[in-house]
């Protein structure tokens, strides 16, 4: 995702407040951390992900693989992305849980890394980048909020879509050189005359940073950042979600272009984001369980919201 912060770091650590665990409804499953954590630490071991690498493909075999421990119904959405450097093969994975209603509410994560070498926003040349936060992180949530949304009483039919080619093949800014599998994702469904039935995004990115801090994007739709933030701090995460703005350019943006409302929970405070130390030493499955646990939280709201 491109960075671009309008508000001043803070320090963090001590701020996290101890995960509550209050879910609402009381009937939802817990969103289980430890088991987040193992998925995102089979992504690492994999090594450097990008797109239409033989570890990326690893990455969707083990995620089709959890989803069907599941008994989630998935499929890949393959294409062919015109990147820079040529033509590359692409998968999104797109699995659905149905719910009472047929309109959709989505959530997302991106599950490739960035292709090495690049340079870092310090400059330095990285040519090894296993993206522990950026995107390990939020795909392990993702497939974790799978588990506990099956078992759920869903108003509407869920999306978790996990987006191949977010990064950017050569550089973030020229020539669309991002966000290949959200583009497509959009592209196809306005094809088929099935994003009128999408009513939200939640996009989850960069989740795993061991000193949490979130900033509500500007880019995003206001009401559903209003409501992701009013449950973070019902449960006891003020200190985490902070009010403070940054803008963001993610792969919710094609959604929120395409006039689906859409928001964007991503940590950019990460010293480590694009450099080799984003590793298993500088992420923490207490943030992931923060994450699932607002989101979790936040859930109920939005449908009523929709309805």
């Amino acid at each position: 995702m491109s960075k671009s912060e309008t508000a001043a770091v803070e320090p963090a650590g001590s701020q996290l407040a101890p995960t509550s665990g209050q879910l609402a409804p009381a009937s939802v499953p817990r969103f289980d951390s430890a088991r987040a954590w193992k998925d995102l630490e089979a992504q690492v071991a994999f090594g450097p992900r990008p797109a239409g690498s033989a570890a990326l493909q690893k990455t969707r075999d083990y995620i089709l693989a959890e989803l069907k421990k599941s008994g989630i119904e998935a499929r890949q959405q393959i294409f062919i992305a015109k990147t820079p450097l040529g033509e590359t093969s692409m998968a999104n994975i797109i699995a659905t849980i149905p719910g009472r209603r047929p309109e959709r509410v989505a959530i997302a994560s991106h599950y490739d890394t960035k292709r090495t070498p690049f340079t870092s926003p310090s400059g330095a040349t990285v040519t090894r980048f296993v993206g522990a936060s950026d995107g390990a992180s939020s795909t392990a949530a993702l497939i974790e909020l799978a588990r506990v949304l099956t078992a759920r009483q869903n108003e509407f039919t869920l999306e978790l879509i996990f987006f191949d080619g977010e990064e950017a093949v050569v550089e973030w800014s020229r020539n669309n050189d991002n966000t290949y599998g959200s583009r497509h994702y959009v592209a196809a469904a306005q094809q088929g005359g099935t994003l009128k039935d999408l009513r939200a995004l939640i996009l989850l990115d960069m989740i795993g940073d061991r000193n949490l801090l979130i900033r509500r994007d500007a880019v995003s739709t206001r009401w559903l950042v209003d409501i992701v933030w009013n449950a973070a701090v019902r449960i006891g995460h003020r200190a985490v979600f902070l009010d403070e703005e940054t803008s963001i350019d993610d792969d919710h943006v094609p959604f929120l272009s395409a006039g689906v409302p859409a928001v964007d929970i991503i940590d950019l405070d990460y010293p480590a984001w694009h450099t080799p130390d984003d590793t298993l030493d500088n992420v923490s499955a207490r943030s992931l369980q923060i994450v699932g646990d607002v989101v979790l939280a936040a859930l109920p709201d939005i449908e009523q919201r929709l309805r």
